[in-house]
């Protein structure tokens, strides 16, 4: 997805002072057969300018490959598109001395209000008929903070509105246009907890049938 320059002047002025790195933009086709949200992109996604890349991004792969679906099917983006880090000292045994490491981290709320203008920009020109919201920060962004993975995982949230900037542009209102969510374990909970593998691997099977039986192929 190519930007505007005043968009991305306008999400650079509200994210100064962040500890914020780069710009992975959005990625995939307009009216695909499903839009995912995630958290932000880590630095092998800045390094590489492909949204979903790396460890999680290959199990992502494996359940849109599932449900017969290929990362050219679906539209890729998050609730923050630059890199959240954070500035830690740690000691290297390699080095034999203390450095300076800068970590992937949660992007924080400020951070996702300040790149709201990018993610609705995005809502509207790819005009998604299915929303899958992988993680908290992509279901809260979405649907409010009264949302949890935990509980809202593998189910269909249809017909309903989503936050969006308000005019204001200091907080959010809620749209007029309606979509079906999924709410889904972001790919990489299964490196911290194996046992969600199960879950995710049939939540996603609810997605096929849904798209099957909308003819959204």
């Amino acid at each position: 997805m190519k930007y505007p320059k005043e968009l991305i002047d306008e999400v650079e002025k509200r994210s100064e002072g962040m500890k914020l790195e780069g710009l992975n933009k959005g990625a995939g086709p307009i009216h695909p057969a499903l839009m995912i949200v995630g958290e932000a992109p880590g630095r092998n996604e800045i390094q590489t300018q492909v949204p979903f890349n790396g460890d999680s991004g290959k199990e992502l792969m494996k359940s849109l490959a599932s449900i017969g679906l290929r990362r050219e099917d679906v539209y890729i983006t998050s609730a923050v598109r630059s890199r959240p880090y954070s500035i830690k000292k740690v000691f290297s045994k390699k080095e034999n001395k203390e450095v300076i490491k800068y970590p992937n981290r949660k992007p924080t709320k400020k951070e996702i209000l300040a790149h709201a203008p990018f993610f609705d920009y995005e809502i509207k020109k790819v005009q998604p008929k299915l929303i899958v919201a992988v993680g908290n920060t992509a279901l809260e962004r979405l649907l409010g903070p009264g949302y949890k993975i935990s509980k809202e995982h593998g189910k269909v949230i249809s017909n309903t509105p989503i936050l969006q900037l308000n005019q204001n542009k200091d907080g959010y209102e809620w749209s007029n246009e309606k979509y079906t969510i999924f709410p889904q374990y972001h790919p990489a909970a299964v490196f911290y907890n194996r046992k969600l593998a199960e879950d995710i691997a049939r939540d996603w099977q609810v997605i096929g049938p849904y798209l099957k039986e909308k003819n959204y192929e």
